[in-house]
């Protein structure tokens, strides 16, 4: 993703956005990082890291039941991530009562809904006989979406969700996918990964011991 021009043009929730984006670029990173070190050491006859097992310690460090209860500490106040929409909720008062302003409650939710844009591009017949189409939008790849896209491969890699369960997932919500589509979108024109694994490999090849 190339950077932007200036970065105090962006609001504070795109900022944040990018950063949690990044973070979990860092981490899957750092698991292929650590799955080629197992890998090399393991091509090389070396013993990979060692399982280490729980000794019972932890039982023992665990507070008992019983005696005088701690307090409870209460959890901060919550940020969000996103730009939060402010909605009036009236009521009913009596005649006579005085207007006292609003008192604010927020209130987090997650909306997961199926979007289906049917496009009429207009057809144009030129002097010389050749039909001209109006293209697409930026980003249409096929008869899926990029956030479609982006979702299915962040799902799958990122989260570990099996091909099974990330299709029932998806016609739950609302989308019309068979499995052999699903794979279609994980495998088909992916060679910026593919490209992006191998200099990974390459690096950690020339850095490691």
């Amino acid at each position: 993703m190339p950077p932007p021009a200036d970065l105090s043009d962006l609001l504070r929730a795109e900022l944040e956005a990018r950063f949690v984006e990044l973070l979990g670029e860092v981490s899957e990173l750092k698991q292929i990082m650590a799955a080629q070190r197992d890998e090399i050491a393991r091509l090389k006859g070396l013993k990979g890291r060692p399982s280490i097992k729980p000794s019972g310690m932890e039982k023992g460090s665990e507070p008992k039941r019983g005696g005088k209860r701690s307090k409870r500490q209460r959890r901060g106040k919550v940020t969000p991530r996103v730009t939060p929409e402010t909605e009036v909720l009236r009521m009913a008062h009596p005649t006579g009562s005085q207007f006292k302003g609003y008192e604010p409650y927020q209130v987090q939710e997650l909306e997961l809904t199926a979007r289906v844009v049917r496009y009429r591009r207009e057809r144009w017949l030129t002097p010389d006989g050749e039909t001209i189409v109006a293209p697409l939008p930026s980003g249409i790849r096929g008869h899926f979406g990029p956030e479609l896209r982006r979702f299915v491969l962040m799902q799958y890699h990122q989260g570990q969700v099996t091909v099974e369960r990330l299709v029932a997932l998806l016609q739950a919500i609302g989308i019309s996918i068979s499995k052999r589509q699903l794979m279609r979108l994980l495998i088909d024109r992916q060679d910026d990964f593919l490209t992006e694994t191998r200099e990974v490999l390459r690096a950690g090849l020339e850095t490691a011991d």
